[in-house]
């Protein structure tokens, strides 16, 4: 059986270690962001308590440390399973089982049902309008959702470990994001109706799956012509000197990826907004104003509405000073 050592290394930190899925940085935005897609009779309650949503978007990769069963729900290494593997994999989880067995599927990746499981503990809160329990699987559910969005969470090679690229999990979903999203268009739309959540987790794995070479063969393509001495640099942070991809180097892959990295975490947006919009619409959407809120200062409100109309108006960027 797969031994589970791939992302458990700190998010914040990663660049030529394994790290874990977006990046906290990365998966903070995504989750904030994807509460502005939501609708009038959702969207009161969720800014109020945005920071939550925002703060443990990064809950599950922090369980790593606490539950060795963890670390299967954050992937699928769909390339373990054949050249045609959503042919092969059965989209219900007890079809899979049956035909592959459940150590298998623990072994090379459980992402799909994870978010199903979520999706429905989501549903299961609204209706029984619990508070706690709504905020907790909105924000784990924004986590695996948006590591379904990452093309290295679909791949046994999910590091570069079998290519000489070891490090660029960490290159493409922390250190681009977090030197280049301050650019991105992060306006999304209104978030959609997902009738089946199972078979969404699919389309989409699907979707990220079809990057996956395209992310290890322009990488490989930089490094083979640009210059070994310009590829690494070395930065402070957080009172450690750290090695990492160079700015220039990390330019060069961001534009010959052509905008691959913000569609991604796009999509991640929208997917968010619409899992948890459709777990409301499915327990009946309930009132949410009789929820608890957390208070906020008439500073904070206005802040938060500024920025909702900024959304609105398809002028919310990834700049740090937006939130």
């Amino acid at each position: 059986m797969k031994i589970y050592h791939r992302f458990w290394k700190p998010a914040g930190v990663c660049t030529l270690i394994i790290c874990s899925s977006w990046g906290f940085f990365a998966h903070q935005k995504i989750n904030r962001i994807a509460v502005f897609t939501l609708p009038s009779g959702m969207i009161g309650f969720y800014k109020s308590n945005i920071d939550y949503l925002s703060e443990h978007a990064v809950d599950p990769d922090k369980r790593r440390y606490s539950d060795s069963l963890e670390a299967s729900r954050h992937f699928l290494d769909a390339d373990h399973y054949g050249e045609r593997p959503f042919e092969v994999i059965p989209q219900k989880w007890t079809d899979a089982v049956a035909k592959l067995s459940k150590d298998t599927l623990e072994a090379y990746g459980t992402v799909p049902w994870t978010i199903e499981r979520n999706y429905y503990s989501l549903v299961k809160a609204f209706k029984e309008k619990d508070y706690q329990k709504i905020l907790h699987y909105s924000a784990d559910l924004g986590h695996y959702i948006g590591d379904a969005h990452v093309p290295l969470h679909t791949t046994e090679n999910y590091n570069g470990q079998l290519t000489g690229q070891t490090g660029i999990h960490g290159f493409w979903e922390s250190r681009l994001p977090e030197l280049f999203s301050s650019g991105y268009d992060f306006f999304v739309g209104k978030a959609q109706y997902v009738s089946n959540p199972l078979k969404k987790a699919w389309e989409i794995l699907k979707n990220t799956y079809s990057y996956k070479d395209s992310v290890l063969l322009i990488e490989a393509r930089l490094n083979a012509r640009f210059p070994a001495d310009k590829k690494y640099g070395f930065s402070t942070r957080n009172g450690r000197v750290q090695k990492q991809y160079s700015e220039a180097y990390s330019l060069a892959y961001h534009e010959t990826l052509d905008g691959m990295v913000e569609r991604q975490m796009r999509a991640s947006i929208l997917a968010i907004g619409s899992y948890w919009y459709s777990a409301w619409v499915d327990a009946g959407q309930p009132d949410l104003k009789k929820l608890k809120k957390e208070a906020m200062s008439e500073e904070v409100k206005k802040k938060l509405e500024s920025q909702e109309e900024q959304y609105l108006r398809g002028k919310i960027k990834g700049r740090k000073e937006e939130e």
